[in-house]
């Protein structure tokens, strides 16, 4: 998995690439979450276009950031998940725990 981060319009884009599977990525998704929020950054979209295929702890992963920004103040989003991530979160019923947009754009407009 590779983490690309990318400033639009008063919110973060975390573009997450390939497969997201936790492991020792968790704890590097973990902190750059924690450093946004140090740095007043609190709208984040994770922008899921480029996600390949997630496993259970790449679930959890993402449920533990957004844990981490919630409790920093912030409001974390999804945008781009591919039909196969959806549906996951469908099953999973994380649909209803995260706001998902269908782009990134769309995300950013709903913080204005």
């Amino acid at each position: 998995m590779k983490v690309k981060q990318v400033e639009k319009y008063g919110a973060v884009v975390v573009e997450l690439k390939g497969n997201v599977m936790g492991g020792p990525e968790a704890q590097e998704f973990s902190d750059l979450l924690h450093k946004l929020l140090d740095e007043g950054k609190k709208n984040v979209i994770i922008d899921l276009a480029e996600t390949k295929f997630m496993n259970s702890s790449g679930l959890g992963m993402l449920i533990s950031g957004y844990t981490t920004v919630k409790n920093g103040g912030g409001v974390m989003k999804l945008a781009n998940a591919t039909e196969k991530i959806e549906s996951l979160l469908v099953i999973t019923k994380l649909i209803t725990i995260f706001e998902h947009f269908t782009s990134v754009d769309d995300a950013v407009e709903s913080f204005k």
